[in-house]
């Protein structure tokens, strides 16, 4: 921040992201709280250098927020973010420029409202959601494809999204005015109660000594985890109708026609990725390259120095992002945040008494009964894919069932994730992927867990296209739970297929 402040006045210097924090599971009120201490955290510590002062960075500061299905909780909620974000500064710092007080803002639509069923249904979400971010008073937008939740978007579905904010900006009007909700009484209370909320929330993560000291106790990630519980569970017991999913569905007959899917080779990506490397490797200096490292590792561990201006000299000299990031973490390691389950918030959510729920825990205390322990999973994420909502609210779901949960840590390698399947010694081994690597990454793991001696069955969940299923069925893959799986139907299928496996 000091050094863009110092040598590039116009640019955003830091984007504090709250999508993120919406798309694990958080609702309004913790996406504006914690998205808000985040920002009092970067401000305080850029301050506390001595080198810039707030109003030298506060100006140029940004945020980004996920828009959902809720229409007037985002508007309130960016009205909310505004009036918070310019008290907070005033209280904290004390700014002289009132630029200092702005909240400026990106969003963008909601990638977890999509769903796989029904896709073409997602184009009106994403305009719905659009809407909100515009009346809102959003700076700039991102409208999300109609088929992400099916693939990675194609160059048609990529016109309709942005065709989605050319109609808004340019035939609607939305744009026309400013704070179009101000003076009604039902989104000025709404605010209001995010304020209130949010602010009690950010005082309590204040009393932790701040949002660094929040996020090591673990408390934001817990909370989250629980809204994306408890949400989930209100999908799967239909309390909240998610339309052609858990209601509505169309008679057999009349579905939507599947829409063209984008098909990506994961191999031959990596394969010129990696020709591509030893290119610039071969032709850039490697006297300079080492000599830039080094200076930025140095500075890591003393703690002077700017470590953006050394970051920059390092890729002039032709480093790649991940040598720049190696440096940085040899010295400060890499942060593994921990796992607990939610507790039972899936199951109170969802009622104890439910059918279908009293019917997943006594198939899963069956099994105990009968192989003399719990059912064991292990949910893995693998390859460059940091979308976790879903194995955790799998996690804590299927813990509150009965099974035995682990849960390995983001970005693992087959490798990594058959040793730990072998280190528990899991029945299953349940892939969540939402970032296309599932062609690539799932059958090599199947291929470990067998050269290891390892008989785990492997299912699969996430964004896959069903046009891979039977690619995958026939790599070893026992069962593919799509978006819009019951969990505890999911839950019964795995117990029943491992009764099965262990009684022949």
């Amino acid at each position: 921040m000091a050094y863009t402040a110092r040598r590039m006045p116009k640019f955003n210097s830091i984007s504090v992201s709250g999508y993120h924090m919406q798309e694990a599971g958080a609702d309004a009120k913790l996406e504006l709280a914690f998205t808000l201490a985040d920002g009092l955290e970067y401000v305080r510590a850029a301050v506390a250098t001595g080198a810039i002062g707030v109003d030298d960075i506060a100006p140029r500061i940004s945020f980004f927020w996920g828009i959902s299905m809720n229409f007037y909780m985002e508007v309130a909620k960016l009205r909310a973010a505004r009036a918070l974000w310019a008290k907070l500064m005033r209280e904290h710092f004390d700014p002289k420029n009132e630029r200092s007080l702005m909240l400026r803002t990106h969003c963008q639509t909601s990638g977890w409202s999509l769903t796989a069923q029904e896709p073409y249904n997602n184009i009106m979400r994403t305009t719905i959601e659009a809407m909100a971010a515009v009346m809102g008073g959003t700076q700039s937008l991102h409208t999300n494809s109609f088929d992400e939740a099916i693939g990675l978007p194609t160059d048609f579905s990529a016109s309709l999204a942005r065709n989605t904010q050319l109609i808004l900006a340019h035939e609607s009007g939305l744009g026309a005015t400013v704070d179009p909700w101000g003076g009604s009484y039902m989104m000025e209370a709404l605010t209001q109660q995010l304020i209130d909320g949010a602010s009690e929330i950010i005082s309590e993560v204040e009393a932790m000594g701040g949002m660094a000291a929040a996020v090591a106790s673990g408390m934001p990630k817990q909370r989250i985890e629980e809204s994306a519980a408890r949400k989930q569970a209100r999908i799967d017991s239909a309390s909240d109708v998610i339309v052609g999913v858990n209601k509505f569905a169309p008679i057999p007959g009349a579905e939507q026609p599947s829409p063209e899917l984008r098909v990506i080779d994961n191999t031959a990506v990596r394969a010129a990725q990696v020709v591509k490397l030893e290119r610039l490797r071969s032709e850039r200096s490697a006297e300079a390259a080492t000599a830039a490292l080094r200076a930025l590792e140095a500075a890591a561990v003393s703690g002077e120095g700017n470590l953006m201006e050394l970051a920059i000299e390092a890729a002039r000299a032709r480093c790649t992002v991940g040598e720049i990031s190696d440096a940085l973490e040899r010295p400060w390691g890499r942060y593994t945040p921990s796992f607990s389950t939610s507790g039972a918030a899936y199951y109170d959510e969802y009622g104890h008494g439910a059918d279908e729920i009293e019917q997943t825990v006594a198939a899963a205390a069956a099994f105990e009964d009968t192989h003399g322990r719990r059912p064991r999973i292990l949910v893995a994420k693998m390859g460059q894919d940091g979308h976790d909502r879903g194995a955790n609210v799998i996690a804590s779901a299927f813990a509150s069932f009965g099974y035995d949960v682990d849960v390995g840590p983001l970005f693992a390698t087959p490798a990594e994730v058959a040793l730990q399947a072998l280190d528990a010694d899991v029945h299953v081994v349940g892939v969540s992927s939402q970032a296309a690597g599932h062609r690539t990454l799932i059958p090599e793991l199947i291929r470990e867990l067998r050269s290891q001696g390892s008989t785990a069955m492997v299912v699969a969940g996430g964004v896959i296209p069903q046009a891979d299923y039977a690619f995958l069925h026939e790599t070893g893959v026992r069962q593919i739970f799509g978006p819009g799986t019951r969990i505890p139907a999911a839950a019964r299928t795995i117990i029943s297929d491992l009764m099965h496996d262990l009684n022949h």
